[in-house]
């Protein structure tokens, strides 16, 4: 399952982008971030990427967790997002 990191400087359109593209490719898609202002640009893009995905009879759902990394010699929290795509009955 491909991971994307989220930055709180990063753009949430952009990662919703990949988000929507990665849900219509694989069907799943985790993205982790660290940090309050990560997590909001993450739960942002989640929501904008829903959007994204509607045209395509596509909706997700997420689970969120706790997930401890390395990095740089340092143990970080990070909260992961993980998401699935399903498909959706259109409307009659």
């Amino acid at each position: 399952m491909e991971t994307l990191r989220v930055s709180g400087k990063s753009r949430p359109n952009a990662v919703a982008g990949a988000i929507a593209a990665l849900l219509r490719s694989n069907g799943q898609v985790e993205v982790q971030a660290i940090g309050p202002a990560a997590v909001n640009q993450a739960v942002k893009a989640i929501a904008i990427a829903r959007g994204y995905i509607t045209p395509d009879q596509l909706d997700l759902s997420t689970q969120p967790s706790f997930v401890k990394l390395d990095l740089e010699d340092e143990e970080r929290t990070a909260v992961r997002f993980t998401i699935q795509g399903h498909k959706i009955d259109p409307v009659a």
